[in-house]
């Protein structure tokens, strides 16, 4: 049992590590351990590093909403989040977009606990009929989209002409990191150009700035987030980004709050549901579950339980890590050169892709970049950029 206690520790305090740096994922991570496990497992069992894993995995789910607010570089999880949690930011409610972010998070974690069994039951019965229809649903979705939009010509244009990055950027099996340039670039390093340009400046950020979302919206964004986390946690190729999509479409308007926290809640919900979905489907839908399967060669019901107790455990600390943190970061943000904070990230981000991938890296970065641009000039709204990983699923599922 101590083993147990300390691994969730352990493994809380990396999320921690992994959730505030950009570019540094669960997945890296989870890969590295099962490198060493057969040193590692010398000294402690399967079932103890497979709780270190689902422990990280869960806390990082809370934590990632930081850089996304405060410093502009989302992983593939909360690009979408960039640009209400900018506009947050420079309304000094920073701290108040990780807020609604966390709520999404606990709240998707304890309406998954509740709907568990639910999920388990139908899960044989949904995914077929799901997987047959999801590439017809996108398009319709995305039409419908585009269709509504008053540039909706332009719209259309920076769908396809980010999908076809995105083609262009998963059919290179060298990458390392394709999502790191291609995201960063599109949501994160021309949003901070453009701030560098207008001399933007953090404002004194509030400490007790009040929540604004009804009851109503925060019941809508938790309810779809878990139910889209169902749907993306065990179907290939549909991710967390895909799933917001689908979701803000079906919920309607909830406003900034509400799609802060239906984008925290659908990156918790997803994890937390990818574990059933390892139970009875025997399928692993990312890559730390990939990694547990590796290790203890398959979930059976007793493993299943107890991860599901890790889970909720690692839920409630990565809240709290991830409003404490938020705090700390919304005091010393506005006590640096905010112009130099931006200067600083900027060649971070062209580091970690240079790291990762080379000057191939670079050249992703520099047209993803132009792409977020040009759709900034166009004056469209960037959620159309996510055509760069929608695109590729809607082939994947319909050819």
């Amino acid at each position: 049992m101590w083993d147990i206690i300390i691994s969730v520790l352990l493994g809380s305090l990396i999320g921690v590590i992994t959730g505030v740096t950009p570019g540094l994922h669960v997945n890296m991570v989870s890969l590295l351990l099962l490198s060493f496990s057969p040193l590692l497992l010398q000294f402690t069992t399967p079932i103890v590093l497979c709780v270190f894993i689902i422990s990280l995995a869960m806390t990082q789910t809370f934590l990632d909403a930081l850089p996304s607010v405060y410093l502009g570089a989302p992983d593939e999880s909360q690009a979408l989040n960039v640009l209400p949690g900018h506009r947050f930011l420079l309304k000094g409610e920073g701290h108040l977009a990780v807020v609604y972010n966390t709520l999404g998070s606990l709240g998707s974690v304890i309406l998954g606990v509740i709907l568990f069994p639910i999920f388990i039951y139908s899960m044989n019965f949904i995914y077929p009929f799901v997987k047959g229809i999801m590439g017809y649903l996108l398009i319709i979705i995305m039409a419908f989209m585009i269709g509504k939009e008053k540039k909706w010509l332009l719209s259309m244009a920076a769908f396809f002409i980010s999908g076809t990055l995105g083609l262009m950027v998963f059919s290179i099996p060298t990458l390392h990191q394709p999502l790191f340039p291609l995201l960063s670039g599109m949501f994160g390093f021309s949003l901070l150009l453009i701030s560098l340009n207008d001399n933007t400046s953090v404002p004194k950020q509030k400490e007790n700035a009040v929540m604004n979302i009804s009851n109503k919206n925060a019941a809508k964004s938790v309810s779809a987030a878990t139910g889209m986390g169902f749907v993306s946690a065990f179907l290939p190729g549909f991710g967390n980004s895909q799933a917001a999509i689908v979701a803000t479409n079906v919920v309607g308007d909830i406003g900034d709050e509400g799609f802060l926290s239906l984008v925290g809640g659908l990156n918790t919900a997803s994890m937390l549901i990818s574990i059933a979905a390892a139970y009875i489907l025997d399928k692993a839908r990312n890559g730390a579950i990939v990694v547990v399967n590796e290790i203890i060669g398959s979930v059976g019901f007793e493993e299943m339980m107890l991860f599901l107790g890790v889970a909720l455990v690692a839920s409630g600390l990565g809240a709290i890590f991830a409003l404490k943190l938020s705090k700390i970061f919304a005091k010393y943000i506005v006590k640096v050169n905010y112009s130099l904070l931006i200067k600083i990230i900027l060649v971070a981000i062209t580091l970690l892709t240079f790291y990762f991938d080379g000057f191939l890296g670079l050249l992703i970065l520099a047209t993803s970049t132009a792409v977020g641009l040009v759709a900034a000039k166009w004056g469209i709204g960037k959620n159309h950029l996510m055509g760069c990983l929608i695109l590729p699923v809607i082939l994947y599922f319909i050819l």
